[in-house]
């Protein structure tokens, strides 16, 4: 491997991780923008602000789950790609674009004929109410006809992010988020097309970002191309990226099927007010995870490549360096939520009942948002290692183990106010998950670091030793 491909094994790891992560961080921000910018101009839309971002909010598990299917494929295929470049092996990297590639476009066929169909049934089941259901239609049949755009945009900048072309990558979303920011307005205001419009901006604006990735993993600048000898599948290359990308995929569909948890929960106890809620709350923890994932994409590409050229030492240096960065931005956001709590909440309604609601409740849920440094730096770090059953396991162990019992075990067991303990389960699920990751991490990373320690083994058993390709 020449020097300009082996950048990633050579220079110093705070450089490198400032020069990977603080774009990557950066586009997660902005990609926020994405849906967080249609939800304020959508919940400052006169005289129907409030229901209209209600009946948004309840698109979210959809949202959800179309991403979740990108991370699906692209996340667990890119740090298999990065891994294979650390070991020099060119042709099962490219072979593993290939593969993912040509699942993320029957992906997305599948996922817009379901959700052209089935949009209504979908967002009754999650918590609409026949209040807030027509703002939900009108915006997800819209939506659905952008997916494919937003599974290539999300699913295939992985890829190049994992090559080290980090600023590439921030650019990916970007140029979406700029378009989608000048569109919103325009649509929504402008064109007087309200929720319709926001969905809109939004999909024509994933369009933008979908060319720009797409044109560079074609072109001549990046390392891995898309062959067009590739786009035929291979189990060994396309089940392994799959089982890898299963935790991220299960980390994200989850939110939808919590999200269904919550509305229906809250509607029960607390009426459309608390779902609107919700909606905000679930805006403000992607103020959270999403840099926090960003700075996990960052560091993903250095732990995979080196963990492939069996570099423990600036393995184990990458996560350090993650870890410690993770918790003062998890700190950091945390102590921000806790003083000012109804200044992020005036960032999406002006609506006065709601605004007083949302400042409580968002302190209860984002309790303990300071411990989020740990999990996300940990369970990043397993999906760049390989270890698909680590990563897997600590996804399901905070969602569905957890989080989704104390949803409706909670309000039993605090009758009194049974609204504020929906909102509860959050930061309680989120104390006992972090506990475990700790310490399942703690047992796994020094495993994985004595297996590509000892120089007679060929491959680690995180890995399939057959040969791949």
């Amino acid at each position: 491997m020449n020097e300009e491909k082996d950048f990633l094994g050579r220079e110093p790891i705070g450089k490198l991780l400032l020069k990977l992560a603080l774009p990557t961080v950066l586009a997660q921000i902005i990609n926020m923008l994405y849906n967080i910018v249609d939800r304020i101009y959508i919940g400052h839309i006169p005289e129907v602000g409030a229901v209209a971002l209600t009946g948004v909010g309840v698109c979210m598990p959809l949202i959800m789950i179309v991403t979740a299917f990108a991370a699906f494929v692209g996340f667990g295929g890119a740090p298999r790609a990065s891994i294979f470049m650390g070991r020099g092996d060119h042709a099962s990297a490219e072979r593993t674009l290939g593969n993912c590639f040509l699942v993320q476009i029957i992906v997305s066929l599948l996922l817009t004929a379901a959700l052209l169909l089935w949009n209504r049934d979908f967002l009754m089941a999650f918590g609409a109410s026949e209040n807030t259901i027509e703002y939900g239609v009108r915006y997800m049949n819209i939506y659905a006809v952008g997916t494919i755009f937003v599974q290539m945009t999300l699913g295939m900048n992985a890829f190049i992010t994992a090559q080290g072309f980090a600023k590439t990558g921030m650019f990916s979303v970007l140029i979406g988020a700029v378009a989608n920011i000048v569109l919103d307005p325009i649509f929504i205001f402008g064109l007087n097309m309200g929720v319709q419009g926001a969905a809109l901006a939004t999909i024509l604006s994933q369009a933008i970002s979908c060319t720009w990735v797409l044109s560079f993993l074609f072109g001549k600048k990046t390392h891995l191309k898309i062959r067009k000898e590739n786009l035929r599948l291979k189990a060994n290359i396309i089940f392994p990226s799959l089982a890898l990308g299963l935790s991220t995929f299960i980390m994200q569909a989850s939110e939808s099927v919590i999200s269904v948890c919550f509305n229906s929960s809250l509607l029960k106890y607390g009426g459309d007010i608390a779902v609107g809620a919700m909606t905000i709350l679930t805006s403000v923890m992607q103020f959270a995870m999403l840099p926090l994932q960003g700075l996990g994409q960052g560091a993903q590409p250095i732990i995979s490549y080196n963990y492939g050229a069996k570099n423990a030492g600036r393995v184990k240096a990458a996560f350090k360096l993650l870890l410690k960065a993770s918790l003062c931005y998890s700190t950091l956001l945390w102590a921000l939520v806790m003083l000012f709590p109804q200044g992020f909440a005036a960032m999406f309604t002006s609506d006065a009942a709601l605004l007083e609601f949302t400042g409580t409740a968002l302190r209860i849920y984002m309790a303990c948002l300071l411990l989020f440094g740990v999990q996300i730096a940990c369970q990043m770090t397993f999906t760049s290692l390989g270890n698909a059953k680590a990563s897997i396991l600590v996804a399901v162990m905070r969602k569905f183990i957890l989080l989704i019992p104390l949803i409706y075990l909670l309000p039993l067991l605090f009758s009194s106010n049974q609204t504020t303990a929906v909102y509860m389960a959050e930061p309680v699920a989120d104390f006992f998950a972090v506990s475990f990751t700790a310490v399942l991490f703690t047992f796994q990373f020094k495993k994985a670091l004595r297996q590509i320690a000892e120089p007679v083994q060929e491959c680690s058993p995180l890995e399939n030793c057959q040969k791949e390709g």
